[in-house]
């Protein structure tokens, strides 16, 4: 049923006479004028709603447009609709295809303005974010990262990691490297410079990362060789070795600090030099006696020790060459063991992290701790504005008053391997005692197996030997290297 104002067709419907409107007239029409026509609809309770259409021609069929649902939308809203789809269609336009035409071009915004706002955001990736893609998809060393993540959060990230990766220039780059080299560590210089430049090549051939390296790479137009002092090479190996009487020197340095303290008055022992870590002492003395890195031994576990057997097994995953590799144990090794067994062998780890009192350490130290702690006494060699918070900063492990320079614990592997070729230890086997990547080509490691382990637990026990020696004995010269 077609209904109308209760004073005429020529009027309109008040909002007074919609909201008189009773539910009994479901389905019925509303004629409003001009081609406006409602269609009551239910609602809830006694309420109702009026869905209003404009009815036009087009190309001789009645056509509908929806103009709005009162009371959702008031009547001027719903007539003003109708008004501007009549203008439509004096000009000959569809009102329906006009509207959709509207929702396409508003979609079409929405769609640029979030594609210029994800724009802009690529444009401004950081260095960081590149970083962090790199570690997850571009690197993968044998350390997990740990090594090369720790270098750029200490060195390079904080310089440019918020810097936008479009920004970055060749200046930047050198900021990085003058930095570290400030600090004389020129090796570590030349590490973060080559990383960097991995960094960089990687995210020249990648999305969205090329597309922001409109100036090109900025790691190709920097040469770290003009910018070290003049005749350094940090890529020289080193090559420090220990003499015996270093190593005599050492010991009677470590030895020392313990007496002073232990004699030290209670109540004064804060005016005296804490010692050396009891733990860090047996680090030093067993990375020279079985040549093992010292990031090896900080990672090791009790369940890789056989004391009763004399062997320590360390796992692949520890190693730098990703060998197991079995050490057999000399009794100067085996005695330092056992001592460190005393002091942490109620933990998993051999050289465990610090850990809340009541709870057991979740992981081991970290491995550059031991040659830290070395450093941080040897300071007449660094480049240092002052003492590092929580850190030693005095020369008390400076040996022969520093004339052969700095030592490290990595030293004490080569001087171990030294001496060892003094013993006339073939070379063979004093490679796969420091299991180090061994020479010759595929087939030749593929087929030859034999484990070398009878000459290797000779090697070590001579080893331990010398050293027990040289350590006992001040008048013990060491003698000229045999040839193997």
């Amino acid at each position: 049923m077609t209904r109308y104002p209760r004073q005429g067709k020529g009027r309109r419907w008040t909002v007074k006479e919609l909201e008189a409107i009773s539910p009994e007239w479901k389905g019925d029409k509303l004629a409003d004028g001009d081609g406006l026509v409602g269609t009551v609809r239910g609602g809830s309770g006694d309420h109702v709603s009026v869905h209003f259409s404009y009815a036009f021609k087009w190309e001789g069929k009645v056509t509908w447009f929806y103009c709005g649902t009162w009371p959702v939308s008031t009547l001027e809203a719903i007539r003003a609709e109708r008004d501007r789809a009549r203008a439509l269609v004096k000009e000959g336009i569809k009102p329906t295809d006009a509207k959709r035409a509207a929702k396409i071009e508003a979609q079409a915004k929405i769609v640029a303005t979030i594609a210029e706002a994800a724009r802009k955001e690529a444009e401004n990736l950081p260095v960081r974010a590149m970083f962090d893609a790199w570690m997850q998809d571009g690197v993968k060393r044998a350390d997990g990262n740990a090594e090369l993540r720790r270098s750029f959060e200490k060195d390079v990230l904080p310089l440019i990691g918020d810097k936008a990766v479009s920004s970055i220039e060749e200046a930047d780059i050198r900021g990085v490297l003058r930095a570290i080299i400030s600090r004389g560590t020129y090796r570590m210089a030349s590490r973060i410079h080559a990383d960097m430049v991995q960094l960089f090549a990687w995210a020249e051939d990648r999305k969205p990362w090329r597309a922001l390296m409109v100036e090109g790479n900025p790691t190709k137009l920097v040469e770290l060789s003009k910018l070290l002092p003049h005749g350094c090479n940090p890529d020289v190996e080193r090559d420090r070795v220990l003499s015996a009487d270093e190593l005599r020197e050492l010991r009677t340095k470590l030895a020392d600090m313990e007496s002073n303290y232990a004699a030290a008055p209670a109540g004064t022992k804060y005016s005296v030099d804490r010692p050396l870590k009891r733990e860090t002492q047996l680090a030093l003395w067993i990375c020279l006696g079985t040549l093992c890195r010292i990031g090896e031994l900080l990672m090791s576990r009790w369940e890789h020790l056989n004391l009763l057997a004399g062997e320590w097994t360390i796992p692949r995953e520890n190693t730098k060459t990703g060998v197991e590799l079995k050490v057999y144990l000399s009794p100067f090794a085996l005695r330092h063991f056992k001592e460190l067994h005393a002091l942490t062998g109620d933990t998993p780890f051999c050289f465990p992290a610090r850990a809340a009192a009541g709870e057991e350490p979740a992981q081991h130290v970290c491995v550059k701790s031991v040659s830290k702690q070395i450093g941080d006494r040897q300071t007449q060699f660094k480049k240092r504005a002052g003492p590092l918070t929580h850190r030693k900063h005095d020369n008390s492990l400076v040996l022969s008053d520093g004339r052969a320079g700095e030592w490290t614990p990595h030293d004490l592997r080569r001087t171990g391997a030294t001496m060892m070729q003094q013993l006339g230890v073939s070379l063979d086997v004093i490679d796969r005692c420091q299991n180090h990547v061994l020479a010759g080509g595929r087939v030749r490691r593929a087929y030859l197996h034999h484990d070398y382990a009878t000459e290797k637990r000779d090697a070590w026990n001579r080893l331990g030997e010398r050293i027990e020696t040289l350590l006992d004995s001040p008048n013990v010269v060491p003698f000229a290297i045999r040839r193997a």
